[in-house]
């Protein structure tokens, strides 16, 4: 049964109808349609409903999801069909078909196109290039031969009027080797009454029409006039294009397509010839396109007029021409532009199967060839008015629904004899009475047909009618209006009708005669073979016989038909069947319209219910043992999870016991049986409540399994990071010790050694191990220094940490002496003076050290510029007079002292910040050597005094630098000057500018 669809959808198979009856069958079938599910099953048959738009089901993915899948296990599907065909074939060397049935409209081709697409995706092994070549012919064909046997109506855009068998080969690994097709062409072509669709009229390019002398205007052409007016859906441009292209793959060489559009150009100007009178001669009226056909043709132009105007008789050794009437001539004109369509169509359909049937396979090296075949022929029809075609069509019929029905019956007994269950007989309507009917030899239509044909004189169809009813008149399927005179929907001498299986339908017999007869003047065969186009010249081959040579009578239309037919139904017969049934739901391609009494009468002419009743006649269910316990095993608990009694035989039976349904069960050698859907549908129900419990604890036990195998991951992960973290943070530890075990003896304290590169987790370690070594290091530097030394490094420390980056030159490389004016180094001369006054202040302002001294140039309260020198101590921060023996001028104490600010260039501009707004600007000078820089030792020197007293100082590098002088606000700027001696300040507009020597 089929899976995954519930109930809402409707029942997927009408084999498990509740009961069955037509209301029942018709109401699953609009329930599914209208929920856009258009297969339903019925057992192994298909019943697709045209949904008259474009599904999303024929993918790649879809293809996947039905490859190599029972029937029961997916929603009805063509695809389903198609693998079923494919599995029995490649699985039991079996040639299998499937058969697609149904009227005009219903879809069939377009179900035959994805039954092709499905077996061209299935079998593709390691991509070989004739798997592929194959293949890819097989679906050009189609599209080659949907174009020149189809045609446009007002009922359908893509009415099939020729059927097509299509046999496809496979080797012994199932892969198509090649193919062959049977066409059944019905309608030859438009001729006067049909509509040929015409995609070359509208989509060839301008250049091909131009040398076919044809415009793309439809309706100027007779024979297509009315299709041309037809609405429709189809791309004209597109579909020439797409069979030029197949044309072209399938192996047509460029001539061989030309000719094929020289061929249909030809039909197209013949239906535009006209005949009119003069006098006693019969005249073509438009001779010019005499002159066209004649180019299209490559013969001269007399030759086709003389074959449209007159007819050569021989009678005995003579040999005369017979003018036409314009009568005969118009017959003889439609009867070229038929014969020269059909005999077009079967050479294109030759040219095919040369290239795709199977060349040089020998079953004794290769395998067994088996075969799938494909039939996609036109459905039972009735019309308002149903001529020959449709009488032809419906014999077609009739003969497919008795294979139908025999080949059902046959293969339900067989399969039941095989495994040895007993056969209910079942009643079903015989097509028998029917195709004898029509068939038979001297009694059946189409010999009364014949015969109406043979005889000597003028024959009417109406006197072929009169045979009908001589012969037919106690027949219980046929009637007339003469056999049944009470009846007005029959017309006196033109109606006949026949009861088939589908229904009753009312035959006109105008037009049947000339139909059957369809014979071609042989003026016209002898025109056409001597064509200097060898391809068309190929077409007529019996045109080479001379006009005095004897030929037998060419078989009549109906029998041609008759023999077909029986031949396809005996190649369908040695095979095993699969069908699809094809329905159309309404007559206006609506996607939403489901017209009741429409399909209502498809259902009962293609016996679709005595389908269900055959099939549930004894078992409406039946599946192998294997998979009917994978499916229900679930519901017992002998045979879940699995079973250990000794057959899977025993196991179904212990299964069905435990539910109670033995006496609806049958069981066979390989299937069980099940009688009524009932209990198919109570297994279902158990085991979808078992398979929620069941789905339930195996996500319990999954989850649980998940929940455990990502505790031991993590566990293991963690036990694995720890053990490596460890073994990362030993290693650290190991390589430190090592570089660093001999720190003590190196010349540099082991400031030289690369530190390894922590792992992630020791980085903070590793700050504070370097923290702690270079405490060491620094200790092992510092620890023999004197107290003076030790001051002056943590000055320079200062300076590093205040000015390092912002200044070019610290004075860090050299020794600090602080108190330059002492050092008899910046004023030798001068150095005592400045010893006594140093001294006096020492013992007036009780100063404990002098942390600088230096001679500056500065500005005093005048704006003027003077030398002068500076001595800081830890107490104030004297002003004295270098030309006065050093006196002390000013004194600021060093707690006024809130900030210094120097510039980051290389002069020695000092701006001394205090709290009264009264700033100290100088610059340091008398350096020896010139080059040297104090500014780095008196703000280290300043810094670290201020420290030690755990005051602040505020230290800023800038240019300009900003200070106040006597409260006002000024800016003090450094330019350099290229003939500038010495540094010295000059008054500006905003402050003073400090002019030093330039490079």
């Amino acid at each position: 049964m089929a899976e995954h669809e519930s109930l809402e959808f409707g029942k997927a198979d009408f084999v498990l109808l509740d009961s069955v009856s037509l209301e029942e069958f018709m109401a699953n079938l609009k329930l599914r349609f209208e929920k856009g599910r258009i297969y339903t099953y019925i057992g192994e048959v298909v019943v697709s409903v045209n949904p008259y738009r474009a599904m999303n089901i024929y993918g790649r993915d879809t293809i996947e999801q039905y490859k190599g899948r029972e029937l029961y296990e997916r929603p009805p599907h063509l695809f389903a069909i198609a693998d079923a065909a494919y599995k029995a074939m490649k699985r039991r060397n079996k040639d299998t078909c499937i058969v697609i049935s149904g009227e005009s409209g219903a879809g069939k081709t377009e179900a035959s196109k994805y039954i092709m697409q499905y077996i061209a995706a299935i079998t593709n092994p390691g991509q070989r290039a004739e798997v592929e070549r194959v293949k890819n012919m097989l679906l050009k064909s189609n599209c080659v031969l949907e174009a020149f046997g189809n045609a446009k109506t007002n009922r359908n855009d893509n009415s099939s009027r020729f059927g097509k068998y299509m046999d496809i080969n496979f080797d012994f690994k199932g892969d198509p080797i090649g193919g062959h097709i049977n066409n059944y062409l019905l309608e030859k072509v438009g001729g006067t009454g049909g509509a040929v669709r015409s995609p070359m009229v509208k989509g060839g390019s301008e250049s091909l029409l131009r040398s076919l002398h044809v415009s793309k205007d439809p309706t100027a052409y007779s024979y297509i006039k009315v299709g041309g007016q037809v609405k429709s859906s189809i791309n004209d441009g597109a579909d020439f294009k797409a069979v030029a292209d197949a044309m072209k793959v399938i192996g047509f060489t460029p001539d061989e397509i030309q000719t094929v559009y020289k061929v249909l150009a030809t039909i197209l100007h013949l239906g535009n010839l006209t005949f009119g009178v003069d006098g006693d001669t019969t005249l073509i009226e438009n001779s010019k396109v005499v002159a066209v056909i004649g180019v299209l043709l490559a013969t001269k132009e007399e030759n086709v007029g003389k074959a449209l105007l007159y007819r050569t008789v021989a009678t005995g050794r003579d040999v005369i021409d017979k003018q036409h009437t314009t009568q005969e001539a118009s017959y003889g004109r439609d009867a070229l532009a038929k014969a020269m369509y059909e005999r077009m169509f079967c050479w294109i359909v030759g040219r095919i199967n040369d290239v795709i049937e199977v060349k040089n396979y020998d079953a004794k090296v290769h395998g067994k060839n088996t075969v799938i075949g494909v039939l996609d022929i036109y459905g039972f029809e009735i019309f308002q008015n149903n001529s020959f075609e449709q009488f032809c069509i419906n014999y077609c019929n009739e003969k497919l629904q008795q294979l139908f029905i025999q080949l059902v019956l046959r293969q339900e007994q067989e399969e039941y004899q095989r495994e040895g269950i007993p056969w209910k007989h079942i009643d079903y309507f015989n097509n028998q009475i029917i195709v004898d009917l029509v068939e038979l030899q001297h009694k059946g239509i189409f010999s009364v047909l014949d015969e109406a044909c043979m005889t000597v004189g003028k024959v009417t169809d109406e006197v072929f009618l009169q045979g009908l009813n001589s012969k037919l008149a106690k027949h219980a399927h046929y009637t007339s209006r003469k056999l049944s005179p009470t009846d007005k929907s029959l017309e006196f001498d033109r109606d006949f009708r026949i009861r088939h299986y589908a229904g009753d339908v009312v035959y006109s017999v105008v037009g049947f005669i000339d139909k059957n007869k369809d014979t071609l003047f042989q003026d016209f065969k002898r025109l056409l073979y001597n064509s200097s186009n060898p391809v068309l010249k190929m077409m007529w081959p019996e045109g080479k016989l001379s006009i005095t040579e004897v030929t037998k009578r060419p078989l009549t239309a109906a029998t041609l038909f008759k023999n077909s037919m029986i031949a396809l139904v005996e190649n369908l017969a040695c095979k095993e069947p699969y069908y699809v049934r094809c329905i159309k739901p309404n007559d206006v391609k609506s996607p939403l319209l489901f017209e009741y009494e429409r399909c209502r009468h498809q259902v009962e002419y293609l016996g679709l219910l005595e389908n269900v009743r055959v099939r549930r006649a004894g078992f409406a269910n039946r599946q192998e043992y294997p998979r009917f316990l994978q499916r229900y095993k679930m519901i017992s608990e002998f045979t879940w999870p699995n079973h250990d009694l000794p057959s899977d035989k025993e196991a179904v039976k212990r299964l069905v016991q435990g539910c109670g349904f033995e006496h609806d069960v049958a069981y066979g050698k390989t299937k069980v049986f099940v009688r009524t859907p009932r209990t198919l549908f109570c297994l279902e129900e158990q085991r979808d409540e078992m398979v929620g419990r069941i789905v339930l604890f195996l996500q319990k036990v999954w989850r649980g399994t998940i929940a455990r195998m990502r505790y031991r991951r993590m566990r293991a992960a963690l036990i694995i990071l720890r053990a490596y973290q460890h073994y990362k943070v030993k290693s650290y530890i190991k390589d430190v010790n090592r570089k660093f075990k001999n720190v003590r003896s190196m010349k540099d304290h082991g400031k030289h050694v690369k530190w390894p590169t922590p792992p992630k987790v020791l980085r903070k370690f590793e700050e504070a191990l370097r923290s702690i070594y270079n405490r060491w290091w620094a200790w092992t530097l510092i620890k023999d220094l004197t107290p003076e030394e030790k001051l002056q490094i943590r000055a320079k420390v200062a300076t590093l940490e205040a000015l390092k980056g912002q200044r070019p030159d610290l004075g860090l490389q050299r020794t600090w002496e602080g108190n330059y004016l002492v050092s008899w180094i910046d004023s030798p001369d001068t150095a005592s003076s400045f010893t006594l006054v140093s001294c006096e202040l020492q013992r007036k302002d009780k100063f404990m050290r002098v942390l600088f001294s230096c001679n500056v140039r500065k500005i005093n309260r005048f704006h003027k510029a003077e030398d002068r020198a500076v001595l800081i101590t830890d107490r104030h921060l004297y002003k004295m007079d270098p030309l006065k023996q050093y006196k002390p001028m000013k004194s600021i104490p060093l707690y006024n002292v809130t900030g210094v600010s120097v510039s980051p260039g290389k002069d020695q501009l000092v701006v001394f910040h205090t709290k009264d707004s009264r700033d100290l600007v100088v610059c340091l000078q008398g350096m020896v050597p010139a080059g040297d820089s104090r500014i780095g030792e008196l703000v280290g020197t300043l810094l670290s005094h201020f420290k030690s007293e755990k005051r602040k100082l505020q230290v800023n590098i800038a240019s300009p630098i900003q200070c106040s002088m006597n409260g006002r606000k000024c800016t003090v700027i450094v330019e350099p000057k290229i003939n500038q001696p010495q540094p010295d300040f000059t008054k500006s507009r905003s402050g003073y500018i400090l002019a030093v020597p330039g490079n």
